[in-house]
């Protein structure tokens, strides 16, 4: 794919050397002849590009511990300011990492300031870091403003950010979808679920995580979040929820004056993944043409399709109560068939019980279903000893593997595990004996052995979760057991004033 795109490439550019050849006696003529239109529309992109590259920043990341679904790793990607004045820049969440982080920020003209993770959405592919105003003292920029309701298909976009490890790269492109189901990146990492992505061809490669997707007046109307790998196809994530998150964090800032603290941004789960599938696939699954014709009448115009439950988590919220296949018709007597509408009902009551009406088989059905809180099922601490890393297992790795969130993970066996041979992403069951169900049980333990003491450890990997696994593990050093603790944002306490 390679090597007939750089044929290509290489094709054009020797056209172009043939007609600059043949017509180099009347370039200055064919310049000067540009349609008027078209003078138009470059000066526009240049006002809007010349506006939004001093916004943007190259983030340099360091994940310093496996945590969840992030191994240890650096690498740089693109972030950019959203607030001037109280200094806020968005990026990803696979950028921003779901656990203890360094990074820094560099400006256009090469400014470098540190910057600290205030937010990461426990689901979506979106996430804050913070730094000091005041601490750029040469560079000029403004805000980059988000206009999510600026997203249309056909819509001229720009990409502007690091891709290829370039400091500044602006990518082309047009928006082709605004209903693309979240692309699928890891089967045991980090998966954007229950939302829609934008689409365009644009090419964007590592290093454009984070990127302003903008229009011809300098307006943010998306996120860069993938892309193909085996395609020029981009993903963009829009920004309805990115604008209520950063609501939220601005009016913390303010109430808190001259110093950040814990933040508190309602997010609702069911423990529940839905796909947005065609009316033509949810006839498959049995729903009536009655209930087909009612949605599509009370529905937005164009309206293509309905949710569907695609997976549902072992012992959450909708375990037994909702099943692979069903279609979801209404929430709190709501025709529900966008993801937006969905998410908004869920965090808006958080706590509280709804009620689903969905079509199993052809059969209507209401279920009643209380709402959890996301950030009681997202890990906030981890346990560190001995170079491995075990905390509980989040929503994201429980989805994946289909087990129960909150149970006992190793996410980096380290060298106490390894010498074990327990490899990562397992679950540990019993150790010394007694029953595991959370981390304090482990840490209970530990704290009791002593030098040369021999004990069993079962657990069980997601590979075969259906055996499990006993080896032994000995406390050939004697070592100080200490849990290290790292709060995540959705409780983050910052130590410096700003």
């Amino acid at each position: 794919m390679e090597d007939s795109n750089s044929r290509e490439i290489v094709e054009s550019e020797m056209e172009s050397m043939d007609l600059r050849s043949q017509e180099s006696t009347d370039q200055v003529e064919l310049e000067s002849e540009l349609p008027p239109e078209k003078e138009v529309i470059t000066d526009d992109w240049r006002d809007a590009i010349n506006k939004v590259v001093p916004a943007v920043v190259v983030l340099q990341t360091t994940a310093c511990r496996s945590f969840d679904t992030e191994l240890p790793s650096s690498g740089s990607a693109t972030g950019f300011v959203v607030d001037k004045n109280r200094g806020i820049i968005l990026t990803n969440r696979h950028v921003v990492k779901p656990g203890p982080v360094v990074a820094q920020a560099i400006f256009v003209n090469n400014e470098e300031i540190p910057v600290y993770p205030i937010y990461r959405d426990p689901v979506h592919d979106f996430g804050f870091f913070r730094y000091d105003p005041s601490a750029i003292q040469f560079h000029k920029y403004e805000e980059i403003p988000l206009a999510p309701e600026a997203a249309s298909v056909g819509l001229e976009i720009r990409v502007i950010g690091n891709d290829s490890c370039e400091k500044v790269s602006i990518l082309a492109g047009t928006l082709a979808r605004l209903d693309r189901n979240a692309p699928t990146y890891r089967r045991d990492g980090y998966n954007d679920f229950n939302t829609f992505y934008m689409q365009a061809a644009s090419g964007t490669k590592r290093g454009s995580s984070g990127s302003p997707v903008i229009d011809k007046q300098g307006r943010a109307v998306a996120l860069n979040a993938g892309g193909s790998v085996s395609s020029s196809s981009a993903f963009y994530l829009h920004l309805e929820r990115v604008v209520r998150a950063l609501a939220f964090l601005q009016k913390s800032k303010d109430a808190c004056k001259n110093k950040w603290e814990a933040v508190s941004i309602p997010r609702g789960t069911l423990q529940v993944t839905f796909l947005h599938k065609g009316f033509d696939e949810t006839r498959r699954l049995g729903l009536p043409n009655e209930t087909e014709q009612m949605v599509r009448q009370v529905s937005a115009p164009g309206e293509t399709g309905m949710l569907v439950v695609d997976s549902v988590v072992p012992c959450g919220p909708a375990d037994r109560q909702l099943e692979s296949g069903d279609v979801l018709v209404r929430v709190n007597g709501e025709v529900t068939t966008q993801f937006l509408k969905l998410e908004a009902l869920l965090d808006d009551n958080v706590d509280k019980e709804i009620e689903l009406q969905i079509e199993r088989g052809g059969t209507s059905l209401t279920v009643n279903i209380v709402v959890q809180d996301l950030h009681s099922i997202t890990p906030d601490c981890f346990l560190e000893v001995s170079g491995a890393v075990i905390h509980c297992l989040s929503y994201q790795q429980a989805r994946n593997f289909c087990f129960q969130c909150g149970l006992v993970y190793v996410s980096d066996p380290g060298y106490m595990l390894s010498r074990a041979g327990i490899p990562r992403h397992a679950i540990i069951k019993k150790f010394a004996n007694d029953e595991i169900s959370q981390l304090e049980d482990v840490i209970s333990i530990l704290s009791k052995l002593c030098r040369g003491d021999r004990v069993p450890l079962e657990y069980i990997s997601y590979k075969d979760r259906h055996r499990r696994k006993v080896c032994i593990k000995c406390a050939d050093v004697q070592h100080d057991i200490a849990c290290t603790v790292f709060l995540l944002l959705c409780r983050f306490k910052i130590s410096e004033e700003l």
